[in-house]
């Protein structure tokens, strides 16, 4: 027998779709390749989720993963390399050979953050390299930072993050900014705000507890600058790649869903959180896809069986 409702990625999105998709009595399977959370896995702490005042990324996605595993979803470990969503019962085609077929298939792989590569990014993320402002911009009042990019993105972060921020250096590696005018002018106003152009972040660097410094170079030279965080801001790219041309995308390779419903273009096919496009990206957000998708895809199934 196949499984009625399988959930594809187990962050806050597809943990959420797992409570209710399994809280409704739906057969729920949900794969995932690395580990439950997602990028909130990473995060050292989060405090702006209602309800619970302080919790960091780890804690959080347990307790996610315990309640969907209380109401009888499974959770699995494996590496999704190809899905047939049109196909009835739909396909997923698993690492190894395995396939796993369902009913429904609700979309919840997220999106990766762009990564500048350098030294001491991935050891300093969630210690003080970040990648949304909103999401951890509080743990550094009146910290010195820096923010890279030189999108609206990134200077609508650097602006947000003056709410907190003591000092605020904004790294532009191109000689002009592809903000548009009036973002750019309103952070040449701003007192906190350093703009360096034409300059490359080379290397954050720090200790045990977190970053210190970062290495900045430009066509003069290299030098240091002690910052206590660092806020890359030059976007990000959904996971969205083995659904090729299954479903409607943005230009951008976000999945196209009613935000009423979740529905994608492909019937009995839903996206949730940050893999759909979509103004807000947070936990709070993805949650309440997640929930939605599952609602829906519980719908769809009960009117396939009437």
């Amino acid at each position: 027998m196949p499984y009625e409702i399988v959930i594809v990625g187990a962050g806050p999105a597809g943990l959420a779709a797992a409570i209710y998709a399994a809280r409704a009595g739906r057969k729920t399977l949900v794969l995932e390749k690395a580990y439950s959370g997602g990028q909130i896995f990473q995060a050292f702490r989060m405090e702006n989720y209602p309800g619970i005042a302080e919790v960091s990324g780890p804690d959080f996605s347990d307790l996610l993963e315990e309640q969907a595993k209380r109401f009888g979803a499974e959770i699995r470990l494996a590496d999704v390399r190809g899905m047939q969503l049109k196909d009835d019962p739909k396909r997923l085609m698993l690492s190894g050979g395995k396939e796993i077929t369902a009913e429904a298939v609700i979309l919840a792989m997220g999106a990766s953050p762009r990564r500048v590569n350098i030294p001491g990014e991935e050891k300093y993320t969630g210690r003080g390299v970040s990648y949304c402002a909103t999401c951890d911009g509080r743990f550094f009042r009146d910290k010195n930072i820096a923010v890279i990019g030189n999108s609206d993105v990134a200077l609508e972060e650097a602006l947000f993050l003056t709410r907190f921020a003591g000092e605020i250096l904004l790294i532009n590696s191109e000689s002009s900014f592809t903000a548009t005018q009036v973002l750019v002018e309103r952070a040449l106003r701003e007192p906190k705000i350093s703009i360096v152009s034409g300059t490359k972040l080379k290397s954050i660097e720090g200790n045990e507890i977190g970053v210190e410094r970062i290495v900045i170079e430009n066509p003069e030279g290299s030098y240091t600058k002690e910052v206590n965080g660092v806020f890359i801001c030059i976007g990000s790219t959904p996971n969205s790649g083995l659904l090729q041309s299954q479903i409607e995308f943005d230009a951008r390779g976000y999945i196209i869903a009613d935000p009423q419903t979740m529905e994608t273009s492909c019937k009995g096919v839903y996206a949730a959180g940050d893999i759909r496009q979509k103004e807000l990206r947070q936990v709070v957000t993805a949650v309440s896809d997640g929930a939605i998708a599952a609602v829906m895809a519980d719908r769809f199934l009960r009117k396939a069986t009437t």
